[in-house]
Order: structure tokens, then sequence, then C-alpha cells
């Protein structure tokens, strides 16, 4: 990378070696979605130019070095252009790129530089000026737009510090607008649809011998006769020949010229509209094959006869397929699904009047299983059940959504899982998808309904939720302030925002909430977070409040997170902490956390709140924090080195509260199966959807027709014990985006009608609920008997055999059930316990041989539970003989002389 630093004498040295006119300047510049980035430039000049010397540089933030320095090469030929594209734009862009790039490219607030050595031939932006979020005048912005230089416009821009106004010289159009990428005088289309070259060609007859449409799409990606000029007659089965639709038909073979190759399309695509065409029309025409983006078709067309008219047979098409190849074999054919299928995407429908199908409700691979081949293979499978339904229109933004036919509006919606049918139409291939053209209006059935607020069983008395607020800036609090760097461009759009999001959050009946991507500019009057606190509490029965961080910003990033709760259930409990320690730095937005005491019974718990680094991919991704192409995209090494931290910090007790019931809720940016939501399971705080649900199926995000949870809640074992339930509330995930609040790209009958203060789509992502019940239930139940340990007894010697001497000490917690119904002595035969637990004589006790019985006890229930085996200790005293006697005992001495040996051989007989 060249990096370049100018000083004032720089500048002026710069400018003054520019030439008068510049012989290449920039023409046009795309700033998409993604990586839909490019800078075309054209040659003045009525001779080719060597572009070896030439850079292109990009200045970031009003950076006076370049970011990023591209040095071109090749050459331009007169008149002609040259595009420079990010490599991973989309094919559109690439297929016109002379280089692609990857890097870090520009974004609306960033300049542009064209050099040759250290001469300036042309700029864009202002270098050294940070614009906001980008330069605007007239109408004509440079943030998520296509912009094209004015055809007067013949000399570049070379003073690149000086005040920019992208009206003066530009053009604008929509985001993503490609279509005059490669041609600076702006004429564009889907090919070239022909002309007359001067010679009248032979007239068409139609009957003749002409050239099958399955000899022309082959069995292979690309047509084995691309190039040639072809004669082909066939039925037409789609007619989007106006000037926002394709500009061309669909054809397909007459009954007799079909082949019995299943491999072989018998439809073909004629990009033609010069001559009126409709449905059921046998044509014959004449032109040339063409591959266009992976598309076979027929273009270039010379001559076209209408001679008669017929029918054609729809094919049944029944997915999935065995592989997403197996639909090049009816590219351009009518086809009829067998399936019902489901709405699976509906982002583009609004934009572009796409919407995705599949024969299920497809998951992403690492939400239910493991990251790398498992993923792989089950994304693999998704792509073979799906199929992108589009309007047949090259319209951006219509004024006329055209799913479902009878009209999108707030309350007339189309929800992913919502049932199709009648499906038929003609399969075509562009933008890397295959996809079908309705012939007739698919039927949506809403089966899917909204639900008024989220459902959960009630068995709690404690709710905490989680929201990601889609970027909720305020200006400056005060009315003015807009456009704002993230979320609502003007006032009025705030208005529709903060109306969207206040619906929501009181519906979630939530005791605390913790929020996601709300502007960070502090806690104070004007701040975004009490202004949303102060419109929740206009509308909501209750009083929240939000915990206060006593800081201006939380880290460095326009976003932070936050914590609001309701005052009459629930008061702070702990001082507010955060921490900005790596790996909080940057990236992984800094953890929040408070701990809080439920008012009615001073049960005290913490919520912690955490916004991982995203997914997407960019240069500064490098190592492990590239896409690995297990499924977890970009970035994957520092979300998990998150969720390690994040948990270690709470392990600390930040907020000085050690209550045990901890949870962490958020927008983790990862899928239930991948590495950062295990490391948050090996901590010790484990994932309460998966507890509730047994399975990874729930979902809060939808993206690319897949769902999964990018928002979770996880919890330490003593709480997640207390959890009843949890959900997400689908109010945003399954709702189209044309739903929300933005005004622009929209018609002001759309503004009104696509519009609504009720919740749905008031974010992107759904908000999770957790239900807790704060006491928790009574611990199960042991049926296992208990002795208690350390037992003694006494017992004189010589005690009547069968006599008790005492009453063993022992527990059963469910001798209702199942009581002890015996005792298991071990150890000695002089003593045992009854089924009453008595401890009796069973032997002759002599203190002289037995003066301390031990022995181990084990008591047994009617269910077979025996308990711990105790010891017990019965101490035999010694009961003494008179001696007053003298002369009796001195008379008898001889007998217990006598008498001794025989006791002696009676002891050793036991």
């Amino acid at each position: 990378m060249i990096k370049t630093k100018f000083t004032p004498l720089a500048l002026l040295v710069a400018a003054a070696t520019a030439p008068v006119q510049a012989q290449v300047i920039m023409s046009e510049y795309i700033e998409g979605s993604s990586n839909n980035k490019a800078v075309e430039l054209f040659n003045t000049s009525e001779n080719a130019i060597s572009l070896a010397g030439y850079t292109l540089s990009y200045y970031s933030n009003g950076g006076t070095d370049a970011s990023n320095t591209i040095e071109l090469s090749g050459e331009i030929a007169a008149g002609g252009t040259y595009v420079i594209a990010n490599s991973s734009a989309v094919d559109t862009v690439l297929n016109a790129a002379q280089l692609t790039t990857g890097g870090s490219w520009y974004n609306g607030d960033d300049a542009i530089v064209l050099r040759n050595g250290d001469t300036v031939l042309d700029s864009f932006g202002q270098v050294g000026f940070d614009p906001g979020s980008n330069w605007e005048n007239n109408g004509v912005a440079t943030k998520d737009k296509t912009l094209r230089r004015n055809l007067d416009v013949t000399s570049g821009r070379t003073a690149f510090d000086a005040a920019f106004d992208p009206s003066a010289e530009w053009t604008q159009f929509d985001k993503d607008d490609f279509s005059g990428l490669g041609s600076h005088s702006g004429d564009t289309g889907g090919g070239d649809d022909g002309g007359d070259d001067g010679d009248k060609p032979e007239p068409l007859v139609c009957g003749e011998a002409a050239t099958a449409i399955n000899a022309i799409q082959g069995s292979t990606d690309e047509s084995p006769l691309k190039d040639q000029i072809v004669t082909i007659e066939a039925v037409v089965t789609a007619d989007l020949q106006e000037d926002n639709q394709l500009k061309g038909f669909f054809v397909q073979s007459l009954a007799a010229d079909m082949d019995e190759d299943n491999m072989t399309s018998e439809g073909l695509f004629v990009y033609y509209k010069d001559v009126d065409v409709k449905v059921g029309d046998q044509v014959r025409v004449q032109g040339t094959v063409q591959e266009f983006y992976n598309a076979t078709q027929l273009g270039n067309v010379t001559q076209l006869e209408v001679c008669g008219s017929a029918d054609v047979q729809a094919q049944m098409l029944t997915l999935p397929v065995n592989e997403v190849s197996d639909l090049e074999a009816v590219e351009g054919m009518l086809v009829s699904l067998s399936n019902q299928m489901v709405v699976a995407d509906t982002y583009n429908l609004g934009r572009y009047g796409e919407v995705g199908l599949a024969t299920e409700r497809l998951y992403q691979g690492t939400q239910i299983a493991m990251p790398g081949d498992a993923a792989n293979a089950l994304e693999a499978e998704n792509k073979k059940k799906y199929l992108l339904v589009d309007d047949g229109s090259t319209a951006q933004n219509p004024e006329v959504i055209p799913y479902p036919s009878t009209g999108l509006d707030a309350y007339k919606t189309i929800r992913l899982g919502d049932t199709v049918t009648n499906l038929e139409g003609v399969i075509a291939y562009s933008f890397g998808q295959y996809r079908l053209n309705p012939t007739k209006a698919p039927t949506f059935n809403n089966t899917n309904e909204r639900t008024e607020a989220p459902e959960l069983k009630g068995e709690g008395d404690l709710r905490i939720a989680s929201f990601n607020v889609l970027n909720y800036f305020n200006g400056d609090g005060q009315g003015a302030g807009f456009p704002t760097p993230r979320g609502a461009d003007t006032a009025e759009e705030l208005v529709r925002q903060e109306a969207k999001l206040v619906s929501a959050i009181t519906a979630l009946d939530a005791d605390v909430i913790g929020l996601m991507e709300i502007e960070n500019d502090g806690f104070g009057e004007h701040s975004a977070i009490a202004d949303l606190v102060k419109a929740i509490n206009a509308e909501s029965e209750y009083t929240y409040a939000y915990v206060n961080f006593n800081t201006d910003m939380i880290g460095t990033d326009d976003i932070t997170t936050g914590i609001i709760y309701r005052t009459d259930t629930v008061e702070e409990a702990g001082t507010a902490s955060f921490t900005t320690a790596v790996p909080f730095d940057y990236s992984n937005r800094p953890p929040t956390a408070q701990s809080f005491r439920k008012l009615d019974n001073n049960e005290e718990f913490t919520v912690a709140v955490a916004h991982l680094k995203s997914k997407g991919c960019s240069k500064s991704a490098e190592g492990d924090n590239t896409d690995q192409g297990d499924g977890q995209a970009c970035w994957n090494a520092i979300r998990t080195q998150g969720a390690n931290a994040f948990a270690d910090w709470l392990a600390t007790n930040p907020t000085g509260n050690d209550d045990a019931d901890v949870i962490l809720v958020g927008d983790m940016n990862a899928y239930a199966m991948e590495d950062p939501m295990r490391a948050f399971a090996d901590k010790g705080l484990n994932n309460v959807m998966t507890h509730v649900d047994g399975d990874t199926q729930s979902y809060s995000y939808n993206f690319s027709g897949r769902l999964g949870s990018l928002d979770h809640a996880v919890a330490s074992a003593s709480l997640l014990a207390k959890v009843t339930d949890a959900t997400d509330w689908h109010i945003n995930a399954d709702e189209p985006r044309m739903l929300d609040y933005n005004t622009e790209y929209r018609t002001d009958a759309q503004i009104a009608e696509l519009y609504a203060t009720h919740a749905y789509r008031a974010s992107d992502h759904d908000p999770v609920i957790v239900e807790i019940k704060t006491v928790a239930a009574e611990p199960p139940v042991d049926p296992r008997p208990v002795i208690e340990a350390g037992q003694h007894f006494t017992v004189a010697e010589n005690t009547q055999l069968n006599t008790i001497i005492g009453m063993l000490e022992f527990s059963d917690a469910d001798a209702d059930v199942t009581p002890v119904e015996r005792f298991i002595v071990t150890g000695t035969n002089m003593i045992t316990v009854n089924q009453a637990g008595q401890v009796v004589v069973t032997g002759e006790l002599d203190y002289e041989f037995d003066n301390r019985i031990e022995f181990m006890v084990q008591a047994q229930d009617t269910a077979g539970n025996l308990s711990e085996q105790v010891q017990v200790v019965v101490n035999v005293t010694d009961v003494k003989r008179g001696d007053d006697n003298d002369d009796d005992s001195g008379s008898f001495g001889w007998l217990a002389l006598f008498a001794a040996p025989l006791a002696l051989l009676r002891r050793r007989s036991k």
C-alpha cells in the first residue's frame, strides 16, 4: 500500500503542476450495499492512454494520509472507460471491471483522489474534511448512492482539499444501481438487442427448419452455440418487454422440436423489445446466442415474425432438487411447482420485487449444526430447497409492490413462514440465482399470524428482555441534529422510529430490559436513552427508569448498550459498571452490568448486556479473524475472546453484588452452535432458550433467507433453575423491511400506507424475553432414609435377651409413601434393630469379655431405597457382685475356681 501525507507546500505544488484539462477523469462512483463499491474512469481524449503510474487513493474520515492506494495498470481506450471494483462486489459489478482489489474501501464520508504520479487529475470529496455521514447538497448525497458524472464535465477537479458539492457535477441514482457502469454515455441494457446494419436480410419463413432450443442450451453451463447466429421457432411463455422489465420475452420449444434429454432445457430468453409479442404467440426469431451473466439468451435480434399461436404445458418442478445445478435443465422453461412453499425471505420485496421461497423454514447452518463440515453440509441442502420469486422487473423501489397481489401495507403483510401456492412461471438465472418469473399471481396464505404480545406460560414473577433497537439516535435531543451518524435521517423519521419502539417495549411487559444499538451519548437530559424512557413512560401504565453509568460515553463506538427497568417492581442493588479493557477496547462493545432487587421479596440478581463484534468481513480481519469457511464468518476469534472475557468479568462481581443469580442478554452476533456461545457455556453461562426448548431451533434474525438467533440470554446455574419460560417475539425478523420507519425510496402513498405505529418491524432483530420465578421451587425430596451418625447406647451385662435398650434416631422424608421396613445390622449378633428402629439385646452380655460392641446399621424402605451405613456403639457396664459375707465366699471359693473354665468355654463357643 502506498501512503502519502500531504503538507500545505505539497498541496500547492500539486495544484500548480496539474494540467488545465485532465484527459482521464472519474465518471462514476458507486457506494452500494456491503462491498458493492466501484469507481469508473473515462478517457476524454481521442487516443488510448496507458495507466502505468496512475493511482487511486482513498482518504477516510477527514484524514490527510491515504488509507488505501490502488496502483492502476493496463490502458484505457479513447473515449472508453476503466472500472476499478472491490473484489467482493456482486457479479454485475465485477463483470464490468478491468481491475478488482480487496482491502479497505471508501464509505460515503471518504474522499477519493486520482493521480498520475504526483499530479492530481481528479478528486471526489474533500481531503482533510470529515463531513459526518456524507457530502450532500441539492438532493445529491454520497452515502449509499450511485453517482454519475454529468456528460458536459470533461476535466477533473484538481483542488482536492476544496469544499465539495456533489450536485455540481454529479447526478444521483439509487443505491446498487449498476446499470451505467462501464459506459459513460449511460447506454445500458441486458445486452446488445441489435439493430439494422443496412443490409436487408432474407425474410423469415415460418415452419422452415430451425435451430432447436435444446441444442442452443446444451447440457452444460454455457451454450455450445455461443456467439453463433441462429433462427428459432417457438412459443412465447412470458412477455417482459417493457423498459422497466427485462426488455425481452421467454420462449419454449414446439412439442415436435423437444428432445428426450432431461439435461437440456427447452426454454430460452430473447432480449428484444422492438416488435411486441404476447404470451401464446408462435414466433420465428433470428439472433445471436449469447451468455449474459452466465445465462444463455438470444440477443442481437435481426428479425422476428409472428407465425400464429400455440399452447405450452408447464413442466412440473419439485423441490428440493438433487443438486442446484439441476435447475439448469429448466432454465427459460415454463414450470409449475408441485410443492406448497413457505416464505423464506422478504428482504428485497420492496426494493426489487423479490421473495425467497423454500420447501420449509431454513436455518443458518451454525444455528443447528456444529461449525465446519456439519454446518456447511446443512447449508448445501438449504440451497436445494430454495427458489427466488421475481417480478420480472428491473425497476428499483417500484411504486406498486408486486406481492401479495392484494397489496402490501402495514397491516396486510407477508411474513416469513407464510405458505405460497399457485406457483407457475418461467425459470431464469441472474445475479447468481435461479429465479421464478411468475406468469400467474402466486397465492400468499397468512399462516404465520402476528401476535399482540409475547406468548409465555405466565408462571414467573419477573421478566427480563433483550432488544436491539436498530440505531436509536435522537439528534441533539432537542429536535435538531439530523441526519445522525446512524438511524433516523430526519426528525420525522425519529418520531416514526420511536413510536414503533415504544409499542414494542411496552408490550414486552418486562421488568428489566437490556438494549443494544442505542446512541452512545451519555445519560443526560437530552441523551438518547433518556428520550426513549421518557417516550415509554408517556405510553406505558408503568414507570421506567434507566441505569446511569455516569459517563459521557461508554467506549468510543457510536452505539452502546443500556439497561432500563420498571421502578414499581425492581430497584438497583449494586454499582452500575462497564469495562473497556481488552477485548472491549474496540470491536466488541464494552460490557455493561447492574444488579437489582425485587421489591416484593428482596430477591437479588444481576443483569449484564453484551454486543459482540459483527460478522462483516473487511481487510482489517487477519489470521483467525478472517472467514475460516466453517459458517461462522469473520471476527469469530475476537467474538469468542469477548465471550470468555465477558464471563470472567462477571465472575468478579463488577457491580459489587455477589448474588449468584446472573443473566447476560444481548446481540452476540453468533448463532447458537458457534464458538462464542459454547465459550459462555464452558464458563457456566448456559443458553436459556436451549434450556427451555430442548433444541436450538429458536431464531431472532433472518439473513439471506436463513433463520438463526444472534440475540441470546445466557444465565448462571442458580438463575437458570428459576426460569419458567422464554421466547423470541417475532415482530421483526418475519416482517418485510419496507414496513419499518424509514421514508427514503418510498412514494408519499407508501410512506403513509406501509407505516403504522405498532411494534411490527420496529427493528431488524426480535426481542428475547425470559420469565423467571424468583422464589425457587422446593428441592426434590430425597427418598433415601437417613440414620443419624454417632449414636451410643448403654446396657448392663447379663441383661435379659430381647430387652429394648433404646431407639435408633433416623428420618425418612417420604415415610408416608415408602416407609422404612427393616434395618440391616452387620458386625455383631449380640444386638439387632427391629422394624420400628428399637435397639434390642439378642445375645448374652458379659462386661469382662464385651464391654464395647461396635456395629454398622443401614435402613431400607419399601421401595428398596437404602440409607448410608452408620456405625453404632453399645457400651456394656460391669455389674459388681456383693462381698459382705467372707465366710460364704470362702466356703464357696472352690466352686468359683471350678466354674471359671466352664465360663471361658462358653464365651469361646459363641
